[in-house]
C-alpha cells in the first residue's frame, strides 16, 4: 500500500461523515489482513494477489461492502445481497443503513473466506462476447495480395475491422464492391477507422 492511497482512503473516510465511524470501524478489521488498500474508481478497495477482493462505498442513504467475487461465499448469516438481481453473476453486497452497526469478527471470518476462495482460484470471469470478423472475398483476396494492408487491417481494431467489412460487403454491385475497397485501402494502411462520408461510394 503505498502512502497516497492509504491517505486517500482517509479522505474518504473522512469526506462521508455519516459514515466514518462505520467505515472506520470496517477499515480497521480489513487491515488486519493480508490484503493490499488500495482506492479504485474513487472509493477503498482490498485486493490479494493483484485480485480485488473487496470494495466500500459509501452514498446518501446506505454505505456497503462489496465482495468481489461474493457468489462463492457460504453467507450463513444471510448478510449479502445481489446489488442487480438476474445482471450481477459474482459481486455480492453487505449493506448497511443509518445507524446499523457490524460485528466485526463476523465481518473477518467473510473475509479470510474470501482470502481462501481466491487462493482456490474461485472466480466468475466476465463474459466476453465476440463478435467474429467476417471478411468477405473481395477484400480477403486484397488482403492476402498486399503484406502491408494485411498487416494495417490485422493491427486495426476488431471493431474498425467490422466496419471495413461490412461496408463493402453491402454494396450490391461487385463493381460498387471494388470502388468503394479502392477508397478504403489508404485509410486502411494509415490506421484509420471508417468515416461515414465514405459510406456512400
Amino acid at each position: 500500500m503505498s502512502s497516497s492511497d492509504s491517505e486517500k482512503v482517509t479522505q474518504y473516510i473522512e469526506k462521508h461523515t455519516k459514515w466514518s465511524a462505520l467505515l472506520s470501524e470496517i477499515r480497521e478489521v480489513l487491515k488486519t489482513t493480508p490484503l493490499l488498500e488500495e482506492v479504485k474508481w474513487g472509493a477503498p478497495s482490498y485486493s490479494f494477489n493483484n485480485k480485488i477482493l473487496i470494495g466500500l462505498g459509501a452514498f446518501k442513504n446506505h454505505m456497503g461492502i462489496w465482495f468481489h467475487q461474493g457468489v462463492f461465499l457460504k453467507d450463513k448469516q444471510n448478510k449479502l445481497q445481489n446489488a442487480q438481481e438476474g445482471k450481477t453473476k459474482a459481486l455480492r453486497q453487505w449493506r448497511f443503513e443509518e445507524n446499523d452497526t457490524i460485528d466485526t469478527e463476523l465481518l473477518l471470518s467473510y473475509v479470510e473466506e474470501a482470502i481462501e476462495n481466491c487462493k482456490a482460484g474461485k472466480e466468475v470471469k466476465p463474459e466476453r462476447k465476440k463478435k467474429a470478423v467476417t471478411v468477405g472475398p473481395i477484400l480477403s483476396d486484397a488482403l492476402d495480395n498486399d503484406t502491408s494492408l494485411k498487416k494495417a487491417f490485422n493491427a486495426l481494431t476488431p471493431g474498425k475491422q467490422r466496419e471495413y467489412a461490412e461496408h463493402i460487403a453491402s454494396a450490391k454491385r461487385e463493381a460498387t464492391k471494388v470502388c468503394r475497397l479502392e477508397k478504403i485501402m489508404p485509410m486502411i494502411l494509415s490506421g484509420q477507422g471508417l468515416h461515414d462520408k465514405y459510406k456512400n461510394c
